[in-house]
């Protein structure tokens, strides 16, 4: 068993690193895409679906709550989390809808919106994402693999590029507490940092 815990560790270590050496770039640019997003009143759209829909709730919720620093409320809004709307779109429309009538009835140009996919490939994301960019949006794909489909439509891929779906995740959890740690830092460099943050 102990042999199986220090693998794993090893496994995440390993993806950390990749991150850090292909993905500080692209990190710092989504930071500084939402940054200019939120100061010029646009809102943030966040979907995925499993883990991915638990990882836009969760990055949802650091946004519009807080990370680590007291300051005002950001608007996002996570796609996941209306069970009455993805019903109801999912039995009228097919599940492939859930996000993209959202996405229709919410955004707007300027907006940001990141689609979640660990294979890259999730039909829902990709036609949300596709239909984002008709409206105007900053798209961002938060992607596994080598990307999918998705990647080549997005105007900002960041790639985990592991095959294991822990991994990916772990990268992309990672990866979203850096983007809302630098946000702040962006947006509100004078505010108080407190322990904990929204979920702590």
């Amino acid at each position: 068993m102990k042999g199986r815990i220090i693998s794993q560790l090893r496994a995440t270590a390993e993806v950390m690193s990749v991150i850090e050496r292909d993905l500080t770039p692209r990190i710092a640019e989504t930071v500084g895409l939402l940054a200019k997003a939120f100061r010029a009143g646009n809102k943030l759209l966040v979907m995925g679906n499993g883990g991915s829909a638990a990882d836009a709730q969760h990055l949802a919720a650091e946004i519009v709550g807080r990370f680590k620093m007291e300051r005002r409320g950001l608007p996002a809004i996570a796609l996941t989390t209306d069970s009455s709307i993805l019903t109801a779109v999912g039995n009228d429309y097919g599940f492939d809808a859930v996000f993209t009538r959202q996405v229709e009835a919410l955004a707007g140009p300027g907006d940001v919106v990141i689609g979640i996919s660990t294979s890259g490939t999730s039909r829902n994301v990709k036609a949300a994402l596709e239909l984002a960019r008709t409206r105007g949006c900053c798209t961002v794909g938060l992607l596994g693999r080598d990307g999918g489909t998705i990647a080549g439509l997005v105007d900002l891929p960041l790639v985990v590029p592991s095959c294991e779906t822990p991994r990916i995740q772990e990268g992309h959890i990672t990866i979203i507490h850096i983007v809302c740690d630098l946000l702040e830092q962006e947006l509100f460099g004078d505010g108080e940092s407190v322990p904990g943050g929204c979920c702590g």
